[in-house]
């Protein structure tokens, strides 16, 4: 899955290389930087955006395995009504990380089967986007 990012300021591409990172996959294909993006990766970012970590699942969670919250257990939304219904843009507000830097929803916890999934460095109570 090839995916652009404005994480240049924050990371070289040796840091994202073959990295695991969350990334947001739902999303409609968009052109950006001469090329089809197929996702987002999360990071949380401090509020002026001076620091930006990316969101990292546990170490021995799946590759592709679907990140839930704790309540939230449905099935995905397809791309189509993501995009439609503005999905992400009514939910993004309210997924922040916690003092522990690990990623919440309305303050329900996200999870894999592993644990959850956390800012890289810990970073406490940011927005993620």
């Amino acid at each position: 899955r090839q995916i652009a990012s404005g994480l240049r300021h924050f990371y070289q591409t040796a840091d994202l290389e073959n990295r695991r990172v969350v990334v947001l996959c739902n999303l409609k294909k968009r052109n950006l930087v001469g090329f089809p993006s197929h996702g987002m990766v999360l990071c949380a970012s401090n509020a002026d955006h001076t620091s930006v970590e990316c969101m990292e699942p546990p170490a021995d969670a799946k590759i592709g395995e679907r990140v839930t919250f704790e309540g939230f257990e449905g099935d995905p939304e397809p791309e189509n009504k993501i995009a439609k219904k503005k999905i992400f843009e009514a939910v993004a507000p309210d997924l922040k990380t916690n003092a522990q830097g690990i990623c919440v929803w309305k303050g329900a916890t996200s999870k894999t089967s592993s644990g959850p999934i956390k800012a890289s460095k810990g970073m406490p109570d940011a927005q993620v986007s």
